[in-house]
Formats: C-alpha cells, structure tokens, sequence
C-alpha cells in the first residue's frame, strides 16, 4: 500500500467514511459536496485529530481559525472533541465515575473524564482562544486545574483560592488564550490526593503556531501514572503513599498497553507526561538513542537538546523526546525501576530465593490440595504456572511474547518499527532477517571459540589473563 492510500485508510476510519469509500482528499477535491470552512472543521476536527495517522512528511491542516499541524496519537487513549463557535474553540468535559479496566482481568471503579481514565487529551494551537466548560457528575466537588499552562488568575482552578468549588451537578466555564506551545496537563486542584488519585487527570497538548526544525511523522501522547488496587479490591486506593502496585501508561498496564507503530525512516515524537502520586519514572527506549526537545516549560533549542537512551519524567512534569525510526524491530520502551514493570507487586511477599522445598509441597498438599511453592528461582515463570488468581488480578508479569512470555508487566509497552505498512494498527511480531536473532549457540562455534561450558567459569577467566 503506497503512503497516500495510507492517508486515505486512516482518515477514512478517522472520519467514519469507510463505509462508503470516501476520504478527506475525496471529499475535499469534489464538488459533490459543499460544506462550510467552520462545519468541515466541526465535522472533521474530533475525528481527525483522533486518529492522525498520515506517515507522509507534510504536516495535517488542523487548526481553526488557522494553523497546522500533526495530531497526536494517544494509544489506549482519547481526545477531546471540539467545534468552534465565533472563533473560540470549545471543549466539554464531564468529571464522572467510571468503570476502568488497567489490564484484562482487572478493573475497578475510578474517577475520570468522559468516560475515559485518564481524561481524554485536549489538543490546541499557541493563539487558540480556548473555552472549556466542566460539568461536575461525582458525588464529590471539583475543579480543573490546567497544569503548566499560562493564563489569567482567576482561571488557574484551585479550590477555595481561585474558585469556588464545583459542586456536583455545576457547570463551570474556564477560558483562555493559549500564549505558548508544548506539552501541559490538566486535573481535579481539590482534594487532589483522592481525586487525582481514582485517576483525574489528561494530557493538554498545545502546537506551535509557526512550527520551527523538523516536523514529525507520528506524535505519541502518553500519561504516566500509579495506583494501589489491593487484590480483589474494586477501587483503588488513593490513600497509598508508597506500595504502588499497578504502573500504568495512558492508563493501562502491560500486557493491556497498545504499541506505538511506526514505519522506518518516520521521524517520531513521544510526550510523556507524570502525575503519579509520588514517583519520578526513567523510560528507557531500546534500540535508539534520542534527543531531549521539551520540557513542560517549552521547547529546548537545538543547541541545548542532549542525547539519551532514558529520560526522567518527575512528578507533576513532562518531557518530550525525538527520533528518527531507522531501525525495524520491536523495541520495549519502559520505566527502568523495576518495581514499576510488574503487576499487583507487593513488598510483603517473602524473599524464597534460593530456597530448596523437598517435600514440603507433598506435605502441604495434604492440608491444602494444589499448593506450589513460588519464587526460589524469581518470579519470571509464575504467570505460565496456569494458577488461579484471585478474583480482579493478574499474574505479577506480562503476557506472551513471540519466543516466550515477556517477563514484564506495569510500565511497559513496545514500540514496533517496520519497513512497510498497511495501516497502523498492531502489526503482529517482529520477524529478525536470517542471522540477527540471538539462539542457541551450535556445538561446532563453541568448539571453535574455546568454550567450555562445563569448565569453571573462573578457568575461563584465568586463561584471558595468561593469554591476554
């Protein structure tokens, strides 16, 4: 499929054409249909920005009443749609409970927006004047705090100090004019452990007016979060100070997070942003090295972006990264503290390294039938032991892999780069060319290197030092 019935599939999907085979380009290179600059943007604006999935290099008209650029990409994700009405682009969010699930098999009762965890991104151009209304369905107060974001005092939405609390069944109305780019947030500023806690929180992505450098190809969107959900509990706990034991990214933990695809050569944006509770996240990307383009506080010149393979994502900020794909494979791209890539971890669980059973399990088992002992080899096979768990959990690590289980869970997703596409949905695993997969080390290279596996690996070390 060329790159232009690319553009086509996805915005056919975007805008809900498929079923009668037109596209944007279609609709907007015939005269069989006439729509207004304002009902075009009304029309395809939401559903556009929703999917943006064009891999060719030339940016997507986007913005009303004017401007361009990509929109970003949110897997497991939403965006904010919006219309415009006498040139001020309005939002409608809606505070309310909802059922959310982090993984298959577990979910629990949180508190969001639309009825998305987290909320769905806001997305507008520097210059926008921008009115968002706020209807309240909890049973609780609220306010909407848009983090990092410049604008008038009255508009910063912290309870009691700016505003007078939303009470349930209000509407508030909060409007500005966007006088910068790059990537914010937004959330509840009242009672903000428990609010922000049950998962009150979004992405508030601002373009540049006038772009400057390279424009990108795909611009992912991801939130960093973490929550305590006890076993078989239905809602988290937003009490938790320290033993998080669901790490999630827009939402979802491995193996319920989508990947981030991407054809080789596109150049590649990801927004990462944190609201976590209480910790910062190092996420590391295998495979490449990238710059470093933005903080919560704009754009960083060229001369000033440095290179890294892990950026750190404190609380309450966000960091943008870039790079060119130009290396196919699927790549993990995760939080590198470890606790943070499992699932429904605790720190109670006791320490069976090394331990050696015998026959207590024989003995067990009499007092309780399928006992198992676990652990005193790691925790990496538990999720293929084919156990029970309780009700509204998952195994401790991920999910299949294409050669073995991926021994991950929490934080984690995969970035997939392939050299042709047919659509950016999830295209199946990686297939390594002839000669690039680690395997099996056959016996003749063995013999043929000098390893012997069966010898101390000390031997090994004190032939290097006499033959070095």
């Amino acid at each position: 499929m060329t790159d232009h019935e690319l553009d086509d599939a996805n915005n056919d999907t975007a805008l809900g054409l498929t079923g009668d085979g037109l596209s944007r380009r279609r609709v907007l290179g015939t005269g069989a249909i006439t729509l207004t600059a304002s009902a075009l943007g009304t029309l395809m604006r939401p559903a556009a920005a929703a999917a943006a999935e064009r891999p060719s290099a030339a940016p997507a008209s986007a913005a009303l009443p004017g401007g361009e650029y990509r929109p970003v990409v949110v897997p497991n994700g939403a965006k904010l749609p919006w219309k415009v009405v006498n040139g001020v682009k309005i939002f409608h969010l809606v505070a309310e409970e909802v059922e959310h699930e982090y993984a298959p098999g577990i979910k629990a009762h949180c508190w969001g927006y639309n009825g998305h965890v987290h909320g769905p991104t806001i997305e507008a151009v520097e210059g926008d004047r921008v009115r968002i209304y706020l209807s309240n369905r909890l049973p609780a107060a609220t306010t909407l705090h848009c983090h990092g974001i410049l604008l008038d005092n009255g508009m910063d939405g912290v309870g009691g100090l700016n505003q007078k609390a939303i009470q349930p069944g209000e509407t508030f109305k909060y409007e500005v004019t966007l006088r910068q780019s790059g990537t914010g947030m937004y959330h509840s500023h009242h009672d903000e452990m428990t609010q922000m806690g049950l998962g009150m929180t979004g992405l508030f992505v601002i373009h540049p007016r006038h772009p400057r450098g390279p424009q990108v190809d795909r611009d992912f969107a991801l939130m960093l979060h973490e929550w305590r959900v006890d076993v078989g509990a239905a809602r988290p706990d937003p009490n938790e100070m320290v033993e998080f034991n669901l790490l999630t990214i827009n939402g979802k933990a491995f193996p319920g997070t989508d990947p981030l695809v991407v054809k080789k050569g596109q150049r590649v944006r990801i927004r990462i942003g944190n609201l976590s509770a209480m910790d910062h996240h190092p996420i590391h990307l295998h495979g490449y090295r990238f710059k470093v383009t933005e903080t919560d506080g704009g754009a960083i010149q060229e001369s000033a972006q440095w290179p890294e393979t892990t950026v750190l994502v404190p609380v309450g900020s966000t960091r943008t990264i870039e790079f060119v794909a130009n290396e196919p494979g699927d790549w993990a791209l995760h939080c590198h503290m470890t606790h943070h890539v499992m699932n429904q971890m605790g720190h109670g669980v006791p320490n069976m390294i090394g331990v050696k059973p015998g026959t207590l399990d024989e003995k067990v088992r009499r007092l309780l039938p399928g006992y198992m002992t676990m652990g005193q080899a790691g925790m990496a096979d538990m999720g293929d032991m084919g156990m029970g768990v309780p009700n509204n959990s998952i195994p401790m690590s991920g999910g299949r892999g294409k050669h073995d289980r991926i021994t991950m869970g929490g934080m984690f997703t995969i970035l997939k780069v392939r050299d042709q596409l047919t659509g950016y949905g999830d295209p199946g695993w990686y297939d390594a060319p002839e000669g690039t997969l680690a395997e099996r080390a056959p016996s003749a290279d063995l013999e043929r290197d000098g390893i012997d596996v069966k010898a101390p690996a000390r031997a090994w070390a004190d032939a290097q030092v006499r033959t070095g």
